[in-house]
């Protein structure tokens, strides 16, 4: 692989229009969320079918994410990121004037698909506009601004329920969205594409990517089916005996995302100082210490262990993706994070409704004991995986673009 010596752009402008974009696309993905016992009422559903109007979207992106990853291949990756914005914002504010259920739903499929352009191909946007030395800081404020979309997402609809009704919560988050959207496709760089490397004899390009995808894969999958489950019980183990919380009060444990921001945006120097396999190691491990802090029946516990287990899932998402756009050769970087991000959606979607399932029939600790097993089993897979190579003397082999990188 040929190291790319082109001159980056503006890290911290091409790192805030991304992190406008993620405010957008998951504030509108995860809005519904936190209106679906209005959503059950307006429409006489089960939590189970009102539930869909979250899975169908997540779905979709998922399902979607690969071919756009593609597209991202072959059309300009910055066009494809603003349309996906722009589509989502735009069906956003349409939302509320679905006549029915099943057309609410087919929207959200809609929603799903558009959505998923951004995440689908963010990270190798930033691979190509940032270099390789910058990757890690700028996938970071991508991820915090994601984290800041989930967080603002559920909490607004929240808070704007009760006074302006399903309808009226899920158009100020559009609205909201909308702004940010419309920042993100004004203020994103023209895309720069690395030079093709010039035609040379030697040993063949590097064709094993895919193999070296699956670390950060499982990893991402694995965090992420954790991290769901875990936010999906929450509002019931904090409403119920013996910690009896208000509902209104229960939602405030989507706070906890601030964490989630603050170490995205620093997991970049984690990964500067300590290397990306055990910068990752540690933000599993911070995952799991979380994880076993909700298990005392005492609120500030719980409260202590939200906020540390979303620190450390947000900073091991940000080593994992940004090892996949930084392993993966240019021309590939769109088809790897988009392998990446439906990995990661497909832990979305099982890891969540396992985890629930197990929640429901044997109660927190049993959640807990899974989900930290998921954690351990990245943990180990990273540690087992991600030794480097003993060069002479005995000193580790180093890949100076790889170690530059992550």
């Amino acid at each position: 692989m040929v190291t790319d010596l082109r001159a980056p752009v503006s890290t911290g402008r091409v790192s805030a229009a991304v992190a406008a974009a993620g405010v957008s696309s998951f504030a509108l993905l995860y809005a519904p969320q936190a209106v679906l016992p209005q959503l059950a009422g307006a429409y006489g559903l089960d939590p189970g079918s009102a539930s869909l109007t979250v899975g169908v979207a997540t779905t979709a992106l998922a399902l979607a994410v690969l071919p756009l990853a593609a597209l991202s291949e072959v059309v300009d990756r910055r066009k494809i990121i603003i349309w996906s914005v722009i589509g989502s914002a735009v069906l956003g504010l349409l939302l509320p004037l679905a006549p029915d259920y099943r057309v609410l739903l087919v929207m959200r499929v809609l929603q799903g698909v558009a959505i998923a352009g951004f995440p689908g191909v963010a990270a190798a946007y930033l691979a190509d506009q940032v270099g390789a030395a910058r990757l890690p800081a700028a996938v970071g404020a991508m991820i915090a601004g994601n984290s800041v979309g989930g967080m603002l997402g559920r909490l607004g609809a929240g808070f704007t329920a009760e006074p302006l009704g399903w309808h009226g919560a899920l158009l100020v988050v559009a609205g909201v969205s909308a702004a940010c959207a419309v920042f993100a496709a004004v203020t994103l760089p023209r895309t720069v594409r690395p030079a093709p490397a010039p035609a040379r004899s030697g040993p063949a390009p590097d064709r094993g990517w895919i193999r070296r995808m699956a670390v950060p894969c499982a990893a991402g999958s694995l965090g992420m089916g954790a991290f769901v489950a875990v936010y999906n019980a929450a509002g019931f183990r904090l409403t119920a005996p013996p910690l009896d919380l208000a509902p209104a009060v229960a939602s405030l444990v989507f706070l906890a995302y601030a964490t989630g921001t603050v170490s995205s945006a620093a997991a970049g120097r984690l990964v500067d100082r300590l290397g990306r396999g055990p910068a990752l190691v540690a933000a599993l491990a911070t995952t799991v210490a979380g994880t076993l802090l909700t298990l005392p029946d005492a609120v500030p516990v719980v409260a202590a262990g939200f906020a540390i287990l979303t620190a450390g899932f947000f900073a091991a998402h940000t080593v994992a993706s940004a090892w996949v756009a930084a392993e993966a050769p240019p021309r590939a970087r769109g088809r790897a994070a988009g392998l990446y991000t439906l990995c990661y959606y497909l832990g979305s979607g099982a890891g969540g409704t396992a985890g629930t399932a197990v929640y429901g029939h044997a109660g927190w600790p049993a959640l807990v004991a899974l989900i930290a097993g998921w954690l351990l089993l990245a943990l180990v897979t990273v540690l087992v995986t991600s030794r480097p190579p003993r060069g002479r003397r005995g000193s580790p082999a180093r890949n100076p673009e790889a170690t530059s990188a992550l």
